[in-house]
């Protein structure tokens, strides 16, 4: 077996990767502050961003939930690797070499972690149907695509590919990269009979499945011939890389412009995410086979930066019956959106592709630009369901649309659509109104009423979630809620509104992100300051062991100073080293460290001086002169220094 990857490799790795970067293939992420960034959290549901990263000193902190970690965490985390497996999938994103203890030159093939050898089994694969599709042998797929308005361009930027016909052809190809059949068997695009396996896609046109961050993980394959007898659409099944639950096709594509532009387009087909796209709507994406459901909000919401500060989700279904159904399916999860969210459907049924074959590109935006609030939708849906020419239809279709009406998020609607539905229905606007309040009234106690008679839960990122389960006991504000284990007595939560607490607090934070302001006499004015706050006072114990040695590198000044302190500190160390600081310029930053440090040595003179005075008054002069007279000069000095440091604030 190989060995362990060098500490200093690590170290290299995690210095030369900018997390950032990473991060933004997960998180959409905006400014806050001058090298601060904030999203929605990647690993709690949350309303309001509260996930910080901070290049500079190369780690990440939730103030909700309490994740904390380095860009090697975070991969871990999101890719649900081993730690060895995200230093090399890091490396290799930044093509540095890693070295192994003991001689080693990296693990074989068998020490290679499962879920890399699938990404890389399946991107030699979409390579493999990408340079199939312009064989004489996919003529049938190239007509496909051109019958559908997509030209060679087209196929490219959205890596549609051909798997020929036979049983065998992918199998050849990855035995001959060097896999096994025990591993091609994980990656779903085979399938097994008694012979062994053969190729699960035959003879269909190829579209590749990516996740957020581009890797190819799954295929959606198209029926292209009569004496095939599988389904229309055949995708990828289950598999560690593979949850159609989670996925979203052309997310890759679209995330930066869902991010930029605030919208969300959901249709239902490859084919269509195309369309869009090369229409103008770039934030089109699709569900693989199943319903938008609660997995897939995560992904957008974080996409959306979906806190209330506006953005939209646009659903495109068929007008038919089995449209108008998705239609209401999506309404049902409409709640866990701030985004507000809306409904395309074209009058004669026709998909976005078929809009765009036959009235171009501009009869696609319009029917995005046509979209109406999913709720009015889903009304207008409900009362087509009854007979609304008989008084007990009317009855009916106000009872089930009533709880509809009552669902909209927006109070100040809600009277509106009560009174454009006392329209549609006939009915008189108060016997609607009075409808609709009574239901908004019972979803409310039903809200409230606490599950299985136990505790409600809390709100967004704040009550109800412990995060990582590691920290100090107590709350602050932006500071979520630790479980009873995580409880250190000697390491409560300092309290935010003690002054001298929260002095110690800024002077740390300036410590562990700008470290180069403590060198020289600076560092033995900090050294010997003493901090009363249990927590802060272990803190800087852990400074001045650490020392300066890596002061003129902040990401590994951090990680060391991570190692010196106890365990239940190093998510308090994370907030420190990430938490903005109140300025938007270099110099604005200057000025605030050295304000902070100033006032910071100056409450340590103010403290000695106390003290001497306190020696002083309980001292006879009479019978001890000189003691007298050199704490007198103590305490002129003390005096002039607290006055220098005013100076050179």
């Amino acid at each position: 077996m190989a060995g362990l990857i060098k500490r200093e490799d690590i170290d290299e790795v995690r210095q030369r990767t900018d997390i950032k970067e990473v991060v933004d293939g997960y998180v959409t992420l905006k400014g806050a502050g001058l090298g601060s960034y904030k999203g929605l959290c990647p690993f709690h549901d949350e309303r309001s961003p509260s996930f910080t990263v901070r290049p500079q000193v190369g780690r990440y902190h939730c103030f909700g939930c309490g994740e904390d970690g380095d860009v090697i965490s975070f991969v871990q985390k999101l890719d649900h690797t081993t730690f060895h497996e995200a230093v090399e999938k890091l490396a290799h994103r930044i093509g540095f070499e890693l070295h192994y203890e003991d001689g080693g030159s990296g693990p074989n093939r068998e020490d290679i972690g499962r879920r890399q050898r699938l990404l890389d089994a399946h991107k030699v694969a979409d390579e493999f149907f990408r340079a199939q599709l312009i064989t004489p042998g996919a003529a049938e797929g190239r007509n496909f695509l051109y019958g559908r308005g997509f030209d060679r361009a087209a196929a490219e930027q959205f890596g549609v590919g051909y798997a020929p016909q036979g049983w065998d052809s992918l199998l050849k190809h990855l035995r001959g990269r060097g896999y096994t059949d025990a591993e091609l068997k994980l990656t779903g695009m085979f399938s097994e009979g008694n012979r062994g396996i053969y190729d699960r896609f035959r003879g269909r046109l190829m579209w590749p499945i990516r996740d957020i961050a581009g890797d190819t993980i799954g295929f959606g394959a198209r029926k292209l011939y009569e004496d095939d007898q599988g389904p229309k659409y055949l995708n990828t099944p289950e598999t560690a890389l593979y949850k159609k639950s989670q996925v979203l096709y052309g997310i890759d594509l679209a995330k930066r412009s869902i991010a930029k532009d605030r919208q969300l387009v959901v249709v239902e087909g490859y084919t269509d995410v195309m369309a869009c796209h090369l229409a103008g709507i770039p934030t089109a994406v699709a569900t693989c086979g199943t319903a938008f459901g609660t997995e897939h909000i995560k992904i957008a919401r974080r996409l959306l930066s979906d806190d209330g500060s506006g953005g939209e989700v646009i659903f495109t279904f068929d007008g038919d019956a089995a449209g108008q159904k998705a239609a209401l399916r999506a309404f049902e999860e409409d709640q866990r959106f701030v985004a507000q969210t809306f409904v395309a459907v074209e009058p004669s049924g026709a998909d976005p592709c078929e809009l765009r074959q036959s009235k171009g590109d501009s009869a696609v935006r319009d029917l995005i630009g046509s979209r109406r609030p999913l709720f009015e939708f889903a009304i207008r849906a409900t009362l087509k369901r009854h007979n609304l020419d008989t008084v007990e239809g009317r009855i009916a279709a106000l009872r089930e649309s009533a709880p509809v009406v009552a669902q909209i998020r927006d109070a100040g609607i809600r009277p509106a659509y009560a009174r454009e539905l006392a329209g549609w229905l006939g009915m008189p606007v108060e016997e609607v109104s009075r409808a609709v309040g009574a239901a908004t009234k019972r979803a409310a106690q039903a809200a409230s009423a606490p599950p299985g008679g136990g505790q409600g839960h809390g709100q967004g990122g704040g009550q109800g979630h412990t995060g990582s389960g590691r920290g100090l006991a107590g709350t602050g504000p932006g500071v979520a809620p630790l479980p009873p284990s995580a409880v250190l007595p000697s390491f409560n939560r300092p309290d935010p509104r003690d002054p001298v607490a929260a002095m110690e607090r800024q002077a740390l934070e300036v410590a562990l992100q700008e470290p180069g302001m403590l060198e020289g006499e600076t560092w033995q004015r900090f050294s010997e300051a003493r901090f009363s706050t249990p927590a802060y006072l272990a803190i800087h114990e852990a400074i001045r062991a650490t020392g300066l040695g890596f002061a003129g590198d902040p990401v590994r000044w951090v990680e060391q100073l991570l190692q010196e302190v106890p365990e239940p500190l190093r998510p308090l160390v994370s907030e420190l080293a990430v938490v903005p600081l109140p300025a938007n310029t270099p110099e604005g930053v200057l000025r605030y460290c050295k304000d902070i440090l100033a006032r910071l040595f100056e409450l340590q003179i103010t403290r000695v001086k106390a003290e001497k005075m306190g020696q002083l008054q309980r001292l006879d002069a009479s019978a001890d002169p000189e003691e007298f007279q050199r704490l007198n000069r103590e305490l002129m000095q003390l005096e002039m220094q607290r006055r220098s440091l005013r100076s050179d604030a």
